[in-house]
């Protein structure tokens, strides 16, 4: 099981990352904090003990990733947003909590289809302009641990989605968009 694992990255921390590389990776750090606040949501709303399991297991692997991400990071790379990153995401894991357990998985699901697209694009650069190759590891090895929680999510709901619920998954994944873009500009 790749949660399992517990790798050792080599920083590029002092290294001169290209601009687009530095905004990419600022909005990785703006995710994986949100993605922490998901779990912490879901924890602080839901009572239901196969849902808790589920968050607390991943809130401990978003815990690594956060941590991984941001020892690329100086201080001042951090988004400026990163209040906003922990409400927004605290929200997303609260709110689907009071709907029940196929709310919650299809929320994660949403949200880890996403940021598979997100990190599967950043690895492809990285890949086909040769630079960064340790980055690029971290970088597979956190979306090999998203692609798990997407698919745990989509095994674990019912897979029904009512319209409120595909409403809900849409909004997830523009909303997510949109944060990257404003994570990348700050």
């Amino acid at each position: 099981v790749v949660s399992g694992m517990n790798p050792s990255f080599p920083s590029t921390q002092k290294a001169e990352l290209p601009v687009w590389l530095q905004q990419d990776m600022r909005s990785n750090h703006a995710g994986e904090t949100g993605a922490v606040f998901i779990y912490r949501g879901i924890l602080a709303v839901s009572r239901d003990e196969q849902v808790r399991r589920f968050a607390q297991s991943h809130l401990e692997t978003e815990e690594k990733h956060l941590a991984l991400i941001t020892n690329e990071l100086n201080a001042s790379q951090l988004s400026l947003f990163l209040p906003l990153w922990k409400l927004a995401g605290y929200l997303t894991g609260a709110m689907p909590s009071l709907f029940g357990s196929n709310a919650v998985y299809a929320t994660v699901d949403a949200v880890e289809t996403f940021v598979d697209d997100h990190y599967r694009e950043q690895i492809t650069r990285l890949r086909r302009e040769d630079i960064f190759p340790e980055l690029r590891k971290l970088l597979e090895h956190c979306r090999a641990e998203e692609i798990v929680h997407r698919d745990e999510a989509r095994q674990a709901g019912s897979g029904r989605r009512n319209l409120l619920l595909q409403f809900w998954c849409r909004l997830i994944g523009s909303g997510s968009a949109a944060a990257v873009g404003l994570a990348r500009w700050r």
